[in-house]
């Protein structure tokens, strides 16, 4: 009890100095590797590996406290699903949408909106898939939507620190500056008639994902210029949002190689 009232008190003192808490090897990893600004990291006694011992050399670099503690403490923190590390660091910076937009990938512009999406897991998996599909960009409104929290983080696995997310008031009316900035915007919906394949995805691009089980918000759903589906050959009548847009995400590479 005494050691579990140490580690609710020290994750208290952090919040109240502005800090995020985020959890796993690779998420305190990549945050290191990005340069985002560590006020404190904690390894399980007895951790060890090459991805701790490159936590370790990049925090003491950062200039960050590094401290060895019991596993207990950072279950307390961080619950069972660590991985030994765990970092109190600046909050996630949202990027703005101008320069989410103004972001040269290097490839034809390829952006992700969220509609309403309300789960830490599927939201840090799809910021997962974007990093790997060179998405320049994901947009989601700032209400009604998750935020960037250490669960997201987590899911993510690292992909957060290198993809932008940028929250808009409404995103009904960012899609209209999409179309006007050239952009073709494709919507995920169980009920389309389309299939995901039958859209020509060379061209500025950006889908839109609802929530599982909502989906689309009408708005939204009628400012996207395709509505698409994936085939689904048995009884469950939908995929989770993850899966979904990772799928989507993937015929855009396909189409584009």
């Amino acid at each position: 009890m005494r050691r579990d009232g140490q580690a609710r008190k020290d994750a208290d003192e952090e919040k109240d100095g502005g800090q995020d808490l985020i959890w796993g090897r690779h998420p305190v990893l990549e945050a290191l590797r990005a340069g985002r600004p560590v006020n404190k990291v904690w390894i399980a006694e007895g951790s060890e590996g090459s991805a701790v011992a490159e936590v370790l050399a990049r925090a003491r670099e950062l200039g960050a406290v590094v401290q060895r503690v019991p596993r207990s403490r950072l279950d307390a923190v961080a619950g069972g699903n660590h991985q030994g590390v765990a970092a109190w660091v600046a909050p996630y910076a949202y990027a703005e949408l101008a320069d989410v937009l103004a972001r040269d990938t290097g490839q034809v512009p390829l952006l992700v909106l969220l509609d309403e999406l309300t789960d830490p897991h599927n939201f840090g998996a799809i910021l997962r898939t974007a990093e790997a599909t060179g998405v320049q960009g994901v947009i989601v409104p700032k209400r009604r939507s998750v935020a960037l929290t250490s669960a997201v983080a987590k899911a993510a696995a690292g992909a957060a620190e290198y993809v932008p997310v940028a929250r808009v008031t409404n995103l009904a009316r960012t899609m209209e500056q999409l179309k006007a900035a050239g952009y073709w915007l494709v919507g995920l919906d169980a009920a389309a008639s389309l299939l995901y394949t039958g859209v020509d995805y060379t061209g500025p691009t950006a889908i839109v994902v609802g929530a599982e089980g909502k989906g689309l918000g009408r708005l939204v759903r009628e400012r996207c210029d395709y509505l698409v589906r994936l085939p689904m050959l048995g009884r469950v009548p939908s995929l989770n949002a993850s899966v979904a847009a990772g799928v989507l995400l993937y015929e855009v590479v396909r189409q584009r190689a």
